[in-house]
């Protein structure tokens, strides 16, 4: 990556990190979340690390979402697991990272759980994505992430649990553009039931 890129990919970082931390401080779900898909809508079109090609910004009227659910907002109890490298297949080959812990709560009345990867690098970097029923038909197949803080997207804990808000989940920049190369959910990360919270495909399922 040339400097100019890397410069861009830091400010890319810095303006998701600055979103994310206006999302936690905000006292109402709904509002925080129209906020952050109206600033992931300018940036997908306009900043130059967006996922979305060079040569489609200009047109682009995504990303697409259900409408708000708020049952898709839950408190997640943290049990802390024994630590062990995992292979976990990418959209390009695999990558390897460290599971430390598990999310339990309950979601839509069902007792659910995802587990919490580490990432082994510099810095590291806590990371959560997840399979639903609505994977390959209504959302992106390989899945959607909901935290992912070496990019910023945290959303913090709340009374001691962590929180988990599909409404917020979104694709993976790979789901856009084959070159970039993404983690994707373990087998240990796929819930049983529909999702129809967070980012999903165009109407049309064409993206």
């Amino acid at each position: 990556m040339d400097p100019v890129g890397i410069f861009d990919l830091v400010d890319w970082k810095r303006r998701v990190s600055e979103l994310y931390r206006r999302v936690r401080e905000a006292d109402d779900p709904p509002k925080a979340w129209d906020m952050w898909r109206r600033v992931r809508a300018d940036l997908f079109r306009t900043h130059p690390q967006s996922p979305v090609p060079a040569g489609e910004r200009v047109t682009y009227v995504g990303p697409h979402y259900f409408d708000y659910d708020p049952a898709g907002r839950v408190l997640a109890t943290v049990a802390p697991s024994e630590r062990e490298t995992v292979t976990i297949e990418a959209s390009e080959g695999v990558m390897e990272l460290i599971r430390l812990a598990t999310a339990h709560f309950e979601l839509y009345g069902r007792p659910s759980q995802l587990d919490l990867f580490w990432f082994n690098t510099y810095g590291g970097g806590l990371f959560l994505s997840f399979q639903d029923a609505t994977s390959g038909k209504s959302t992106y197949g390989g899945c959607r992430y909901l935290l992912d803080t070496v990019k910023g997207a945290d959303l913090g804990m709340e009374d001691g649990k962590l929180v988990l808000d599909f409404n917020f989940s979104y694709q993976p920049s790979c789901s856009y553009d084959p070159r970039w190369v993404c983690p994707l959910a373990p087998a240990s990360n796929r819930i049983g039931v529909e999702v129809q919270a967070g980012e999903r495909l165009s109407r049309a399922g064409t993206e």
